[in-house]
């Protein structure tokens, strides 16, 4: 599985994207009904470098399975922050503190938004864009993610 995510994140074969994105049928399926989809954002500098954002491309295919709308830029990095994978624990947490805002805090007022990354290590990313979704007040705020890893 780490080896599939890096080959798609780091070596463009975003052909695998379908097949990663799969693997979150039977969990999506299993969640409460949800408004709009949304994936954890790029900075741009890092867009810029990888030309695509595998999470967005994940959860394009989550929401077209489950027919709600991919709110591809409800969430915005607002800062540049160093790769989480280059950090310990503690220092991941606050590697991304901050570091995302909501773009138009009215759109998301009560609704139930389903958050989507490619990987969850020790949830830093995810926590810190959930936090700052349910602080703009989603009502509800899930998270998937293709792979947990150590």
């Amino acid at each position: 599985m780490a080896d599939a995510i890096r080959r798609c994140k780091y070596h463009r074969q975003v052909d695998l994207i379908v097949v990663l994105a799969e693997l979150l049928n039977s969990v999506v399926d299993s969640l409460p009904p949800v408004d709009a989809v949304v994936p954890v954002p790029l900075h741009v500098r890092r867009l810029r470098h990888r030309q695509f954002n595998q999470s967005l491309r994940i959860a394009a295919e989550v929401a077209r399975r489950l027919n709600r709308p991919l709110w591809p830029d409800a969430l915005r990095r607002n800062r540049w922050t160093v790769p989480q994978t280059t950090l310990d624990r503690a220092h991941r947490q606050t590697n991304v503190r901050r570091a995302f805002t909501v773009r138009q805090p009215r759109e998301v007022v009560g609704r139930r938004l389903l958050l989507v990354d490619d990987v969850y290590t020790t949830g830093a990313t995810v926590n810190e864009c959930a936090k700052t979704l349910r602080a703009a007040k989603a009502s509800d705020v899930y998270v998937v993610t293709v792979a947990r890893l150590p």
